[in-house]
This record gives structure tokens, C-alpha cells and sequence, in this order.
């Protein structure tokens, strides 16, 4: 496959922005968040290290459009979509920097991703479709159609990972969070619609994720979701020393320690 700056995306749908969402009309979260995780990163390319290469990703309520960002600087083939238009208007935060990979549209609704490949124009398909705080602010009678997109967008070895906040979200007045349910709920439900929590990753990723408890999620848990078990990754093999390292790392101390030794 081509270079990413070399390819032409499209997305296709007939619900360009999501009106009904409490957080394009109450804009918040779409009007704040840009995170990123370098840590993240580097575990994503070491899990899916004998991928083929780019690596596709598609981050679905992407909001300022940082994690996309980092994925393309790091050589990846990355989308990402919002639900709300704020920032595409206000061109805020990476959407002036890399609007040909940031969308708008409602992921409630069907849309389509393809890109341009010579005169052909093909499917995407995902290694990896990421959800960071995005599911809880949608209603529950449309959480089946979200899977649905994610169902048609990512590849059979591929993983939809997710934070999930299960508190309510109080914002002028307004509750932001639509479906507010614990974290077994959300496995049972998956489950029910294809797809299954990788329990083992959990330890992989030790809580280092774009947001969640150590970023910017407070009480949020996270979900690493397999369409079929016998195609995903598999755990990589660490020594013992590198995974009490790794453990250590992103916790408080060491962002205390990289903040002084930046100074």
C-alpha cells in the first residue's frame, strides 16, 4: 500500500454531523479533548508487530484528532471521525494540520470509509478502530448500529478497543452520558453482538491506554474487543523485568519524574 500522505480517503453518509448528540450540542468533550499516548503506541506496533505494514487504524469520536495524529507520524494509515463538528469549524487543535484524515459524521448511522488506489477506490479496512469515552454518550437503543459499523470496518484479526465511563456526566445542567452501566454490563453486551473481551490484554496493556484512569478518565475501565478470538493478537512475551518495568511506567511517579527531569 501507498504512502499515508499519498492516499485519498472518503467517507460516505448520509448523516454528516450527529444533531441529536448531547455532546455536539452541549459541546465538551468535543470541545476539549486532543489526548495522546505515546506509550499507548508503542504497544499497539509490538502486539500487532507481524501485521502487514502500514498499520490501519480508525479512531471513532476522535475529537481533537491527536491520537490520529501520532499514528501517522509514527508511519500508520489513521482515520479519524467525530461526531460533532465543533472542532472541524473551529479548525481546533490537529484538524488544521491533517483535515484529509479527520471526518465528521454520525457513527450511529451507516457510513462507509474507502480510499483512492490509483483509479480504483477500495474499502478500508482496520487493524485496530479505537473509542476513547465515546460509547457511555451514546443511547442504548443505538449501541447495536455503532457495532455494526465496527463489524464492517474492521478486519477479522483486528481489535476495537475502548474507555468506557460508568458514572453519569453532568454538564449545564445536562447529563452527557446516555448509557450509564458497569463494566460487566458492557462485556455481556458485546459479547451477545460478536464480540469478546480479551481479559488477558488487560495485563498487556497496564491500564497505558489514550485515556482512562492514569489519562484523563477518572474511574473509566477499559474493553479490548475481538471479532474472532483464533485471529487476534496474541499476548507478546516479556521478561520478567520487563513487565515490572512496564508496569511502572505511565504510573504517577514516573510522569512526576519525567516532569522534573524536563524542567
Amino acid at each position: 500500500m501507498k504512502l499515508n500522505s499519498e492516499l485519498e480517503f472518503f467517507l460516505d453518509t448520509q448523516y454528516p454531523v450527529a444533531y441529536e448528540s448531547q455532546d455536539h450540542l452541549n459541546p465538551w468533550g468535543t470541545a476539549k479533548n486532543n489526548s495522546t499516548n505515546p506509550r499507548f503506541n508503542e504497544k499497539i506496533y509490538l502486539l500487532f508487530d507481524s501485521c502487514e505494514k502500514p498499520l490501519k487504524i480508525l479512531d471513532m469520536g476522535c475529537s481533537g484528532g491527536g491520537f490520529v495524529r501520532n499514528c501517522i507520524d509514527d508511519g500508520c494509515i489513521a482515520i479519524g471521525v467525530e461526531g460533532s463538528d465543533y472542532s472541524k469549524k473551529l479548525r481546533r487543535a490537529e484538524w488544521k494540520i491533517i483535515p484529509k484524515n479527520l471526518f465528521t459524521c454520525d457513527i450511529t448511522k451507516p457510513f462507509n470509509l474507502t480510499f483512492k488506489n490509483g483509479d480504483e477506490v477500495k474499502s478500508l479496512l482496520f487493524d485496530l478502530i479505537t473509542c476513547w469515552e465515546v460509547m457511555e454518550h451514546i443511547k442504548e437503543n443505538d449501541i447495536d448500529a455503532i457495532a455494526e459499523n465496527v463489524r464492517k470496518h474492521l478486519l477479522p484479526s483486528g481489535l476495537w478497543i475502548m474507555s468506557v465511563s460508568p458514572v453519569d456526566d453532568f454538564v449545564n445542567g445536562v447529563n452527557l452520558h446516555e448509557t450509564v452501566k458497569p463494566k460487566e454490563w458492557w462485556i455481556r453486551k458485546f459479547l451477545n453482538l460478536g464480540f469478546e473481551h480479551r481479559t488477558d490484554l488487560e495485563k498487556y496493556f497496564c491500564e497505558q491506554y489514550i485515556r482512562g484512569k492514569r489519562y484523563n478518565g477518572p474511574g473509566s475501565f477499559h474493553l479490548i474487543l475481538s471479532p474472532n478470538l483464533s485471529a487476534s493478537p496474541k499476548f507478546p512475551n516479556y521478561t520478567a523485568s520487563a513487565k515490572i518495568y512496564d508496569k511502572w511506567r505511565g504510573t504517577r511517579i514516573h510522569r512526576l519524574i519525567n516532569q522534573l527531569t524536563n524542567l
